[in-house]
């Protein structure tokens, strides 16, 4: 009822406002009545009052004045709620080329998916090859190669499996951004139960520990989701290889009307002035040497956290660790129940 109130305000003063300056341009004031029929125009758009409302207003105008012995010329009345009613045309206008421009852009988008998706996809071809030959080579030729010959194969076999896993994650950031998304109950807890059970079992030797709040539930497309946390843990997970004390902790909290799900670790961290790159594809942060990667992997978060309606960010220091922010897009659908 308030904000009834507020707009029937709003329009009485409009509707005020704008008889005093149709009067004034009706008397002779020329470009500065135009000048102000525009700005009455611009405050109606602002305000929310729609043409049709604007138009009512004008004949509302009309009426008054006449009824107070003013002679109204057609003209001159006419030129001022043309000029009234301009911004509402070049609002249109600019919601059109707005519309057209995303549209193109999003088409745009969906060819270089495509594009990067089809030679993803033709590549794994030509590496099987040589991936299969260099092998031949290495078992069949193994006595007649030197050992520059063989420190060379190695160097291409590296080269293969680093190219191998650059087209996985290309195909993966394409896979990600094609089909239907689901929308279902997510236990998010249990999957990041999953992968670090996953990961403490191909390195069990690593001491690391592991706090996961319980019953961090979501809704979303579950398979998606899980390749967040895959990807969120396994950084974690790698970011912290060199600390004897690891620890790597996921949970969730509210902020305003909204739940923040969060992973934490205390490995090597970031500088916060590089934080931007962190999500572009193909971006590291740390070279090859010192932590493998291919640089897709945030990017794939990201489009998958964008595709739920939600945003992904991240804090760190330099060897104090990082923290990696999500959400889910609650605005819409609203926090699932625990």
């Amino acid at each position: 009822m308030g904000a009834a109130n507020d707009q029937l305000d709003v329009r009485t003063q409009l509707a005020r406002d704008y008889t005093e300056a149709l009067r004034a341009h009706i008397s002779g004031a020329g470009e500065a009545g135009l000048t102000r029929a525009y700005e009455l125009g611009r405050r109606a758009v602002t305000e929310g009052i729609g043409v049709l409302d604007l138009a009512t207003v004008h004949h509302e105008a009309l009426l008054e004045i006449g009824a107070a012995g003013q002679e109204c010329p057609v003209n001159l009345s006419g030129q001022f709620f043309a000029e009234s009613i301009s911004p509402f045309e070049m609002t249109l206008r600019l919601d059109r080329e707005l519309r057209k421009a995303k549209e193109a852009a999003e088409a745009a988008n969906r060819e270089l998916e495509s594009f990067s998706y089809s030679v993803a996809h033709d590549l794994r071809a030509p590496l099987r090859g040589i991936e299969g030959f260099s092998s031949m080579l290495a078992e069949d030729c193994r006595e007649r190669l030197s050992e520059d010959g063989h420190r060379y194969l190695a160097h291409i076999r590296d080269a293969v499996q680093q190219m191998r896993g650059l087209v996985e994650g290309l195909l993966e950031l394409a896979r990600v951004a094609r089909g239907e998304i689901g929308d279902e109950r997510v236990d998010l807890s249990a999957l990041v139960g999953h992968v670090a059970k996953r990961l403490q079992g191909a390195e069990p030797s690593r001491q690391v520990e592991f706090a996961i709040q319980e019953r961090v539930i979501a809704f979303g497309d579950a398979q998606l989701l899980r390749a967040v946390l895959e990807n969120l843990l396994g950084n974690a997970w790698k970011f912290t290889s060199k600390r004897e004390q690891a620890r790597i902790e996921f949970g969730q909290r509210r902020e305003g009307d909204e739940t923040v799900y969060f992973m934490r670790d205390n490995g090597a961290g970031f500088d916060m002035a590089y934080v931007e790159k962190l999500f572009g594809v193909f971006q590291r942060l740390h070279g090859a040497e010192e932590f493998q990667g291919t640089g897709i992997g945030l990017a794939t978060v990201q489009r998958i956290v964008r595709r739920h309606g939600g945003r992904v960010w991240a804090e760190g220091a330099v060897g104090e660790g990082a923290t990696f922010y999500f959400t889910l897009g609650e605005s819409v659908r609203g926090p699932a129940p625990a």
